[in-house]
């Protein structure tokens, strides 16, 4: 059990959270929610004990782990299994423990704790949760330092699964996936054995994964039960419920002080006027609903042109000549398309994207455009390439004067409020603004000239939750053709129509929903497992290469020590009466001789191999 009490912290003289509870019982599954800033990752850095509140305390039972995404694993050349194994720090440590004890019954301790942690079946449950995440079979022993930041953050994601601590923190964990490793997330964290801590943005993660939910709002926590969708409408009828009352007591109140106003001067009413104040004063007011700054905008709407508005005809598409990234790709786009790109990071979408953006170019093939046709491209990148220290204003005002010269400032200010941008916060530096502020302004620049074609590369990556209804709603109203890249499995089901899966080298249409396709990925890992087992089990036992005389030295003293501890068991065994000294576990110390025999007799094969 988790207990939080009158948590308190502050940054300066700002508060972040104000004395707050909540109890969190074992084996629960709570998302934590609320908007940007709100304080949900420092909730999380006070319960990991990574911050020192400033009141109140985060208690829970000693004997249990509390785990979390590590941030700082370094650039290291071990292999991504091993790197994931070294994660469980009591069973690398007892792994060790047997390279060096020399007491027969320590050793025999040591072996009943690896087996009590299922320590034997760990390299098999590693390589699940890596293969899960989207690596390959071969990618496990290659070096962590061979991978980027975003398949980086994958290995740490796995580590900190791997260990299953009684208490996992995860803190966007989907932020460095794709839709399948997500889809794949999602059915393991529902079967989590413990309890299970997850910020997300992920709605159809929340809905899958949890049954109750922490809401981080004003400085305060509240918990409910049930999953995100139920946390939505209880509070939404919450708010109503106090709207009213509010309502109702505003009511009250201004009739009292109107007769407090109209009859205090009046010796015949004295006494009632003061009755009325004293009643006003002691009044448990109801605050108002304070609105939670959702974010509404709107895609303007283009004029209809004839389709198909794209054609690609056998396209080869790449970056170097001769080693296409997708082959003989032949689709079109009409203008009341809304296609999804599915595919695991790396086939090829964002490729096949800027191809339909005109920003590649065939290596073979043709690809036809609409004479007419506008093209809005948002790229997951182009955050990193605004000018921060212009102005959202200034930066539109360029923008719409390529096309309109004298183009004036209420037009301006018209493009960026239809995105949520007042006067003010579309005057202040674009280094101020939030990612979600610089998405939706990417979304302004993109659209502002009422494009037929909405080309979206990741469009959620630093949209909250409402921000992220606020664009499915926006891209639903919008009348033109749409293809979008996401992760986000929520945004794809309920803005795609038609699906086509990037996998292979090529684009092939799938035919059916996202459910659909869940399951055929599913069922495709099971079968690549498979596949790679029975290679794996065909294949010839490797020797290994000839070791130096370094080697061959450090496996004799192996063998010898080996020897020394078989024998020492062999003679405690054959003593008289071994079997029914009351005090001797004879079941461990034979299990024991047995683990030392194999061990005795692997090294020696190694040690021959070696020699050869």
């Amino acid at each position: 059990m988790l207990t939080v009490s009158d948590l308190t912290y502050k940054i300066g003289a700002r508060t972040i959270l104000d004395e707050c509870d909540v109890t969190i019982m074992d084996n629960w599954k709570v998302g934590v929610v609320g908007l940007n800033g709100a304080g949900k990752s420092t909730l999380f850095k006070l319960i990991a004990g990574e911050l020192t509140p400033d009141g109140g305390t985060v208690e829970m039972n000693a004997k249990q782990r509390m785990g979390m995404v590590r941030q700082d694993i370094p650039e290291v050349e071990t292999s991504l299994l091993d790197l994931v194994l070294e994660a469980h720090k009591e069973m690398a440590d007892l792994w060790k423990q047997t390279e060096t004890e020399e007491d027969p019954n320590k050793i025999a301790d040591i072996y009943q704790r690896l087996s009590d942690m299922d320590a034997y079946s760990a390299p098999s449950k590693a390589s699940r949760l890596l293969t899960g995440l989207g690596f390959t079979e071969e990618q496990l022993s290659e070096p962590f330092s061979s991978f980027s930041g975003g398949w980086r953050m994958r290995v740490a994601l796995a580590a900190a699964l791997f260990v299953e601590p009684e208490i996992l923190l995860l803190d966007e964990p989907t932020n460095h996936l794709d839709l399948e490793a997500i889809m794949w997330l999602e059915n393991y964290l529902a079967s989590y054995p413990h309890t299970l801590l997850i910020i997300s943005h992920d709605r159809e993660v929340l809905n899958k994964c949890i049954d109750h939910v922490i809401h981080v709002d004003r400085q305060k926590i509240k918990m409910y039960t049930g999953n995100y969708d139920t946390f939505e409408r209880e509070r939404a009828e919450a708010l109503g419920v106090q709207k009213k009352m509010h309502e109702k007591q505003q009511t009250e109140r201004a009739h009292m002080q109107k007769f407090v106003d109209r009859f205090r001067a009046q010796a015949n009413k004295a006494r009632q006027a003061q009755s009325r104040i004293k009643a006003l004063e002691r009044m448990d007011i109801v605050d108002a609903v304070i609105s939670d700054r959702a974010v509404h905008f709107t895609f303007p709407n283009p004029k209809e042109i004839s389709s198909p508005m794209i054609s690609i005809d056998k396209a080869d598409i790449g970056y170097t000549e001769g080693e296409p990234i997708l082959n003989n790709v032949y689709e079109n786009i009409d203008h009341d398309d809304r296609i999804a790109l599915l595919g695991a990071n790396g086939n090829g979408k964002s490729t096949l994207i800027k191809l339909i953006a005109d920003k590649l170019q065939p290596m073979n093939g043709e690809v036809r455009r609409s004479n007419k046709l506008r093209i809005g491209y948002f790229s997951q990148h182009q955050t990193e390439e605004l000018d921060v220290s212009s102005t959202p204003y200034q930066e539109m005002l360029t923008l719409m004067r390529k096309s309109i010269p004298d183009v004036k400032e209420p037009k301006v200010r018209a493009k960026l409020g239809a995105f949520g941008f007042s006067k003010e916060l579309a005057d202040n530096r674009i280094s101020s603004l939030s990612g979600g502020e610089k998405a939706r302004l990417l979304f302004a620049f993109m659209s502002f000239d009422a494009p037929h074609l909405l080309l979206l590369d990741e469009p959620t990556n630093h949209l909250d939750i409402d921000a992220r209804e606020a664009l499915v709603q926006a891209l639903n109203n919008y009348e033109g053709a749409i293809v979008i890249v996401s992760h986000d499995p929520n945004m794809v089901e309920r803005v795609a129509d038609r699906l086509w899966v990037v996998r292979d080298g090529g684009c092939h249409h799938f035919d059916g929903d996202l459910e659909d396709y869940r399951n055929f990925t599913m069922q495709a890992r099971r079968d690549q497992r498979k596949k790679d087992k029975e290679k794996k089990d065909k294949s010839p036992v490797k020797t290994k290469p000839t070791a130096n005389p370094q080697i061959i030295e450090k496996l004799e003293k192996k063998i010898a020590k080996l020897e020394a501890q078989k024998t020492e068991l062999e003679t405690l065994m054959s003593a008289e009466g071994f079997y029914s000294q009351p005090n001797i576990d004879t079941a461990k110390i034979q299990e024991t001789h047995t683990k030392v025999t194999a061990d005795l007799v692997a090294a020696e094969t190694e040690w021959m191999a070696a020699g050869e």
